[in-house]
């Protein structure tokens, strides 16, 4: 299996230092027990891809069409970045 990740420079706006995210391809969705939609990512882990306008527009997530558009589209993983654990194996 191809991974479909990428390593992005990045300056942290506190300090200055130069940091890397990790960008993640989502690979699947499911809901959690609040009836929100979380990202299943090629890493393992998961992430919450809400629609709550106006602080966080998804709105491609309220539908499956717009959901399906995205997979394989590259969100960054904070918890790759923090080096926790997978969510799945």
């Amino acid at each position: 299996m191809i991974s479909h990740h990428l390593f992005y420079p990045t300056m942290n706006p506190l300090n200055g230092a130069l940091c890397v995210l990790m960008k993640q391809s989502i690979i699947d969705y499911h809901k959690d027990e609040k009836n929100d939609w979380v990202a299943e990512l090629q890493c393992g882990h998961f992430q919450h891809v809400r629609d709550n306008p106006p602080f966080i527009c998804r709105p491609w997530v309220t539908t499956e069409k717009g959901r399906s558009s995205m997979l394989g589209h590259l969100l960054n993983c904070k918890k790759c970045d923090s080096g926790e654990p997978k969510d799945i194996e």
